[in-house]
């Protein structure tokens, strides 16, 4: 392992020379656009910085939004094996958590499976547990499931020596402005901040801090915030909920956005990327 450290530590080993990305609709980045178009999002912040200090890092993200745990296992997790980079980060379960009737336990045995999967390639595994609901209308109500689900991460983690995202414990994202209008997805600064919190857990140096406090905001009057909450409800969770009941995902027919390990062309935010691939580690 080159000296690193897994769950409880920030040792960072010597580097990783390629990184593939696996999960949902967090990890393709939506709400973040990238100035090239598309999506950036926390996983290619993260990439981007992995190149500040190695220009040759190849990168790939396969994550589709709005999928499934059990459809990232089976359809992302052998393209990634196929890849066979030097990290992987896994990040899934969250859209399973919020349907109805989804069991944490066993949705924790899946992800159990594919982090040993991974692991047996001998590469680095980076994992990230559920955000804290607490402020979010109506996903508070499975904050219960949440909670379950992230205390088997941790035990997963430290079963297999991974690296942790702890997003439940990132109070900073209680903060509105690090969610999208729609209150599923984080923003753009959400994003970064998250991708900070990723280079801390490897152990990747940053000059900036994601906890850094948010400037201060008027407070609102009760009857705005429950106008913005009925607005909400309207043109966000409404359609979402249709969605669910016609068996539909926002990610039915999408491939992923990077489907190969391809070297960046510049760690700068928005840069074209380079298409040269390579399935070398």
């Amino acid at each position: 392992m080159n000296g690193r450290q897994g769950t409880g530590g920030t040792e960072q080993r010597a580097g990783w020379p390629s990184y593939v990305a696996l999960g949902d609709s967090f990890t393709e980045g939506i709400a973040d656009p990238s100035p090239g178009g598309g999506y950036r999002g926390w996983a290619d912040r993260l990439a981007e910085t992995l190149a500040a200090t190695d220009p040759q890092l190849r990168y790939a993200n396969l994550a589709v939004r709005g999928k499934l745990l059990k459809q990232i296992t089976e359809d992302q997790v052998p393209s990634a094996l196929g890849l066979r980079p030097a990290l992987f980060s896994l990040v899934g379960g969250g859209n399973d958590i919020i349907r109805p009737g989804s069991d944490p336990d066993a949705l924790a045995a899946m992800f159990d499976d594919a982090v040993r999967e991974l692991r047996a390639t001998g590469a680095d595994v980076l994992i990230g547990t559920g955000f804290d609901t607490l402020s979010t209308p109506v996903l508070r109500r499975v904050r219960g499931k949440v909670g379950t689900y992230n205390a088997h991460l941790r035990a997963i983690a430290d079963r297999h020596d991974c690296f942790v995202v702890d997003l439940w414990s990132m109070r900073v994202l209680q903060d509105p402005r690090a969610w999208s209008e729609d209150r599923l997805h984080l923003s753009p600064e959400g994003h970064r901040r998250v991708s900070l919190r990723a280079c801390e857990a490897l152990g990747v140096e940053v000059t900036q801090d994601w906890r850094a406090p948010w400037p201060e905001l008027p407070e609102q009057p009760w009857r705005v915030q429950r106008a913005q909450d009925i607005q909400w409800a309207r043109e966000h969770l409404a359609p979402w909920i249709v969605r669910r009941l016609r068996g539909q995902s926002s990610g039915d027919g999408r491939g992923p956005k990077r489907p190969q390990l391809e070297r960046l062309c510049s760690a700068a935010p928005g840069r074209t990327r380079e298409t040269e691939s390579s399935r070398e580690r």
